[in-house]
């Protein structure tokens, strides 16, 4: 009887037997594979052909990706949006915190926790667990927690999508396997327990205007005119965000401070006329500084440091950056980074978001309307009013600062956004015609002829 031979070939493919077991060696895109199939002879040469086939005509091969767990394609993918997209650190922190609601659903199941072995009925059965879970508003880990809405659930969702997208790109998922947060059609799932968002009216814009003390009532007018989101108008310096000759304020990232805009889209918002003079007000006898200041630095008490220019903020940071580095002996991270950022706006007079949501809930409590709790809605009754005011489309997203992107869903320009251009003097007209009738505008007007 003739000996069987321990290898063959098959075009690009070369089977070997190594005791009982058969297996094959190839190269892929220049990757050396080298899958087991098993001791049947015959087996091994159809699964040869199959795949010198799929080489041939440059199809994937169906034994080349790599399964890897779920946890590890979390941190894959989190570290790809740190150091190669470096998305913001709150962008990452969403995102890890979405993913981890996948990563306890397969810890806590007997769902497979590899990304070859996680099918579309799997991602069903998180979709069915995310409906049965409650989590703290915001993450606010001291709020009473609730169900997770359907909003939240849609965002969860759609995260995880992102993160097998990016694991299909890698080969971590079986060639032709479809994406199995695709099939779910996220798109489509309604949202039926929204929280409503409920805007002011013009008494109660009045009465909470009313309501509000000489420190709180610049912020939030300004905010009501203006359409700042909170951390926006917490990271404005004076007078270097304030153009004196177009009366207007500029919203500028300062990546060299650790502050950047959500979008990271600079814009420039014109101030109308009462507004402008309401901030000359609050800003007389400063040099520098935030535009508006913690409570404590209005009286005798000066910020640390009070009279620093930009450059000396950014020489500052990179003195106490040093220092850090020195004490840990090592380079620190963009979240170490970030911490000493914080230091630096703290020490010259920075109004942190959460006291300004605090103070909207104050005024609110006093004026009678306890039923707004977020300071966002401001932005929202600001939005409203450009659109009332019938503001050009245009003119509205660069008020309002959204992405110009125009394969953004968002953007309904579409490249008219790209190819067209306002005149700050177009934008003003627009934005005061828009602005004459709300009660702020009257009532900013009295305050400042009591100062």
């Amino acid at each position: 009887m003739a000996k069987q031979s321990n290898s063959f070939r098959v075009g690009r493919v070369r089977g070997d037997r190594r005791g009982k077991v058969w297996y094959l060696t190839y190269y892929d895109q220049g990757q050396r594979h080298r899958p087991r199939i098993g001791s049947d002879l015959d087996e091994a040469r159809r699964h040869a052909a199959e795949i010198n086939s799929q080489l041939e005509n440059g199809a994937p091969v169906s034994s080349s990706f790599q399964s890897i767990k779920i946890a590890e394609l979390q941190e894959r993918w989190l570290d790809h949006h740190e150091t190669v997209a470096r998305s913001s650190l709150k962008t990452i922190a969403r995102y890890r915190s979405a993913t981890n609601h996948l990563i306890t659903f397969v810890n806590g199941s007997r769902v497979p926790g590899s990304t070859g072995q996680f099918r579309v009925e799997h991602a069903e059965q998180f979709v069915k667990h995310l409906r049965t879970i409650h989590v703290s508003p915001n993450g606010h880990p001291n709020s009473e927690k609730r169900p997770l809405r359907d909003r939240g659930l849609r965002y969860v969702l759609e995260v995880c999508r992102s993160m097998f997208y990016f694991a299909s790109q890698r080969r971590h998922l079986p060639p032709y396997a479809d994406n199995p947060f695709t099939a779910l059609q996220i798109d489509k799932i309604p949202t039926e327990d929204s929280k409503p968002i409920e805007l002011f009216d013009a008494e109660q814009e009045r009465l909470f205007l009313l309501a509000a003390d000489d420190w709180q009532f610049p912020i939030f007018v300004t905010l009501m005119l203006t359409g700042l989101r909170p951390g926006e108008l917490s990271h404005l310096l004076w007078p270097d965000d304030i153009h004196e000759e177009l009366r207007a304020i500029a919203i500028r990232n300062r990546p060299q401070l650790g502050w950047q805009v959500k979008t990271r889209r600079e814009r420039m918002i014109p101030l109308h006329p009462v507004l402008y003079r309401v901030i000359a007000s609050s800003t007389l006898n400063r040099q520098s500084g935030t535009l508006f200041q913690r409570r404590r630095f209005t009286m005798s008490q000066q910020p640390t440091l009070a009279g620093s220019s930009v450059d000396s903020l950014e020489k500052e940071l990179q003195s106490r950056v040093n220092l850090r580095e020195a004490e840990l002996e090592k380079q620190i991270s963009r979240v170490e980074r970030q911490h000493v950022c914080r230091t630096i706006w703290r020490d010259v007079g920075l109004i942190k978001s959460d006291y300004i949501r605090t103070s909207f809930i104050r005024i609110c409590k006093k004026s009678g309307l306890k039923r707004f709790t977020s300071p966002k809605m401001l932005r929202h009754l600001f939005a409203t009013t450009l659109q009332e005011g019938r503001v050009d489309p245009l003119i509205r997203n660069e008020l309002m600062g959204h992405s110009t992107n125009a394969t953004s869903r968002s953007n309904p320009l579409g490249m008219t956004a790209t190819y067209t251009h306002t005149r700050p003097a177009t934008m003003r007209e627009q934005l005061e015609r828009a602005l004459k009738e709300r009660p702020a505008i009257a009532i900013a007007e009295a305050w400042l002829a009591n100062r």
